[in-house]
């Protein structure tokens, strides 16, 4: 193929906590590479994947949600994210519909005012407000920034996700692919499994932990068989929240083992050994080197 002929470039998704940016990266792309929760602040770390759309590979840049930073995980992850936007050939602001112009997206606004930025809007969760509300939201949106692009779309059902992403395709810069055309994501795999268990956390025990925990992939052994011995560990923040984790008898840990590993094998699409384990580390969203590791330093 002539590298002339195709495209590649990099797309910054931003928006508040829980605008539904992972949900639209998965949608685009087709498989599961960010973590999704009801948790706000849950993708800690810049992941990219890989949307290619006839001779375009945009890779998505599904950067952590902006808000006002407490500790220095918040910090962190802030500036990760406007990082992502400053190195993106295109912008696009996620905007839950049902919550319109909030202080945070407005935050958001003015960051891109301060930096020059041009971004395009995106409508999300339309399925979820009356439509004749639409419009007005749409027309507000562009008395406060001008956008670009505005597009309404659901990324849970998939409505109107088509048209950006050809429309992101489009907008791609001439030259050639970075990576092939059957990878999704440019994430380690450990990160990945490493994703999956901390989601799995974030859906039994979100009331009881709902920051104070993150997952490393410690160990990732190829078998003969074809299978993968993953052992990976629970950091918490105190020996309470490991009591919470581990459950009475070691109940919960093994729940939460169970269900992280039968997604790791349909995700991976092999057989996985998974062995969790969990570590008190008091301040593990404080220390620069998890930081690095977790891809925010």
């Amino acid at each position: 193929m002539n590298d002339m002929t195709t495209r590649c470039g990099f797309a910054a998704i931003i928006g508040a906590p829980n605008a539904g940016k992972s949900t639209l990266v998965n949608k685009l792309v087709g498989s599961k590479v960010s973590i999704v929760s009801h948790k706000v602040q849950t993708t800690r770390a810049r992941i990219r994947a890989i949307y290619m759309h006839e001779q375009s590979q945009v890779v998505l840049v599904d950067t952590p949600g902006i808000f006002k930073p407490r500790r220095k995980l918040d910090e962190a992850m802030v500036e990760s994210a406007w990082a992502g936007a400053g190195e993106a050939d295109a912008v696009v602001l996620i905007v839950d519909a049902r919550r319109g112009l909030e202080d945070e997206v407005m935050k958001i606004i003015e960051g891109f005012k301060a930096s020059n930025t041009k971004a395009m809007l995106v409508l999300n969760k339309i399925d979820l407000i009356e439509i004749e509300k639409l419009m007005p939201l749409a027309e507000q949106c562009s008395a406060a920034f001008p956008f670009t692009d505005t597009f309404m779309v659901s990324a849970i059902s998939g409505s109107g996700v088509a048209k950006l992403g050809a429309k992101l395709a489009e907008m791609m810069p001439i030259g050639p692919w970075l990576y092939p055309e059957d990878q999704t994501a440019d994430v380690h795999l450990r990160f990945i499994a490493s994703e999956i268990t901390r989601e799995k956390i974030y859906e039994r025990l979100h009331d009881e932990l709902p920051y104070s925990s993150t997952v490393e992939t410690e160990a990732w052994e190829e078998k003969k068989d074809g299978s993968v011995k993953i052992t990976q560990a629970i950091f918490v923040e105190r020996d309470s929240q490991k009591a919470i984790v581990l459950g009475k008898g070691g109940a919960q840990i093994k729940v939460l083992g169970q269900l992280a590993r039968k997604e790791m094998e349909e995700s991976f699409e092999r057989r996985v050994h998974l062995f969790l384990f969990v570590k008190v580390r008091e301040n593990w969203a404080v220390d620069p080197e998890r930081l690095r590791m977790m891809g925010l330093r």
